[in-house]
């Protein structure tokens, strides 16, 4: 099973990360008000970054490593994936 690690912008500039086995459900739920308390209030969310990983374990795990990041961080990922698309 394919588990997904995410970033969205959300509409106030700030940054949301999680983690799913579907993204375009996820963003889908983010963006309806049902995703998650902080993205509620802050529709619509834009996804920015995801990243696929094997496993939830692994997914959790860097989740958990990149929102220990700094924004500067964060905004780095999120830069470096829109540059190799």
């Amino acid at each position: 099973m394919s588990c997904f690690v995410y970033i969205l912008r959300c509409v106030d500039g700030t940054l949301y990360t999680g983690w799913t086995t579907d993204l375009d459900a996820r963003v889908r739920a983010h963006n309806g008000g049902r995703g998650a308390k902080y993205t509620a209030s802050r529709r619509p969310a834009q996804l920015v970054y995801s990243e696929s990983l094997d496993s939830r374990s692994a997914a959790q795990k860097r989740e958990a490593q990149i929102k220990s990041w700094s924004r500067a961080e964060k905004d780095a990922l999120v830069r470096g994936s829109q540059r190799r698309r």
